[in-house]
């Protein structure tokens, strides 16, 4: 590892390096690549998080509006109050307010946090390959994320949502459901599955489809999977196996209003079963004009349902756990920092994962994402914090964090 030096040139922080040969850059400052290292954690546990990649705002959207999951039908982000907070869809608030799921410092701080939280990997909600809603969106800001994942050295699979066929079909009645569902499997087998960081469970890439949802005969579900060039493992909603066995191998935990302990009696009936854990649920569904939403909801009692969900998975002594979910604000099972929550959930994380990390890293990596919107448009001072970005996947923190106060201390509170 070279040795670094530090000086301060007309209010610039110039890294040199002692000992490794740079190639001159003409603006002055050398950054230096480091390759992802792994975040050593006490607990073995594979643990992945659902994310959704569906949010949108002015800048990213395709029609300049703010994009429906912020707005549902009767929030306005535009709207502002006396504390600076936009009107969202949601009963909780990012720490960093609503953003686009393409923005790549939004993915930077999303997928650093994760990694300092002793995470492995990411499972998308994913929409399918079609062009219709906002599925196209979702699957675009979807390899959005992927594109950056390799740096933070983290992995992802895909939670394949079968219910967007039925949509499909309202537009195009003569649509073949099976082939339409075969070409979202193709994409994947041809887009996901060859990835270096897709997730592999004994060498068989992972999909999870959520439900089934549209498919209910698992000879449906041999002929999509037949497609695929890559065998997956294919598993399916907790009590959903009836409906595609032999072709799935096992079922995975969400969040609902029954046993959690129920749910874990069955796992020895299956090859595999990923557990699940959240913080809570209370929709903003009746809110925010689209239906009555649920009738029930779980108290996040601030972490302790997390915390008892995630003792419950280590009770069960799963193998892999979801936890559900990093960003679901219109269901409110967010682990994301928020307003509410500050940092909680995910030191409750971290003390689960056994990472030698705690809130302050954290705390760092939320003012390493607010320097790179304050600086924006500062073109030395945005390589300085890719040089620190390089430092927190290397887990050079300390180096990280250095470089994040002197930036931070330039900047006028």
């Amino acid at each position: 590892m070279s040795s670094i030096g530090i000086l301060l040139y007309c209010g610039l922080i110039v890294l040199f390096s002692c000992d490794r040969e740079e190639k001159p850059d003409p603006d002055g400052f050398n950054v230096i690549v480091y390759n992802p290292v792994d975040v050593a954690r006490e607990n073995p546990m594979h643990i992945y998080v659902h994310y959704m990649p569906w949010f949108e705002d002015r800048n990213s959207s395709l029609d300049g509006e703010w994009g429906m999951h912020w707005t549902m039908a009767t929030q306005d982000p535009d709207i502002i109050d006396n504390e600076g907070k936009r009107e969202i869809a949601s009963h909780f608030y990012p720490l960093i307010g609503p953003y686009a799921s393409s923005d790549a410092y939004v993915i930077e701080y999303h997928l650093l946090l994760m990694k300092y939280s002793g995470v492995e990997g990411i499972l998308f909600d994913w929409y399918g390959a079609s062009d219709i809603n906002d599925y196209g969106s979702i699957r675009e800001n979807t390899e959005h994320v992927i594109g950056q994942i390799d740096d933070v050295g983290l992995k992802f699979g895909i939670v394949y949502e079968d219910r967007t066929i039925a949509a499909a079909m309202d537009q195009d009645p003569d649509l073949d459901r099976i082939v339409a569902a075969q070409n979202d499997m193709m994409y994947i087998d041809d887009q996901y599955f060859v990835h270096d960081s897709h997730i592999l469970i004994d060498e068989l890439p992972l999909i999870l489809v959520f439900g089934p949802e549209e498919f209910h005969d698992p000879d449906e579900w041999s002929e999509i999977i037949s497609v695929c060039d890559h065998e997956p493992l294919f598993l399916v909603l907790n009590g959903k196996s009836a409906e595609t066995v032999p072709v799935s191998s096992g079922e995975y935990i969400w969040v609902d209003n029954t046993s959690l302990e129920n749910k874990y009696a069955t796992m020895d009936n299956f090859d595999y079963f990923i557990g699940g854990a959240y913080p809570g649920f209370l929709d903003f569904y009746k809110e925010g004009g689209w239906g009555e939403g649920f009738d029930w909801q779980i108290d996040h009692n601030n972490g302790t349902t997390f915390h008892e969900s995630l003792v419950l998975a280590q009770t069960y002594a799963v193998d892999y756990l979801q936890l559900i979910t990093w960003n679901d604000f219109g269901e409110g099972t967010m682990i994301e920092p928020t307003l509410e929550f500050g940092f909680g959930m995910l030191e409750i994380l971290q003390d689960f994962t056994g990472v030698g990390y705690s809130a302050i890293e954290l705390e760092k990596i939320h003012t390493q994402y607010t320097l790179r919107k304050h600086f924006a448009q500062d073109h030395e001072r945005q390589k300085i914090l890719d040089q620190s970005f390089y430092y927190f996947v290397s887990l050079q923190t300390d180096r990280a964090i250095e470089l994040v106060d002197s930036l931070d201390a330039l900047v006028v509170k």
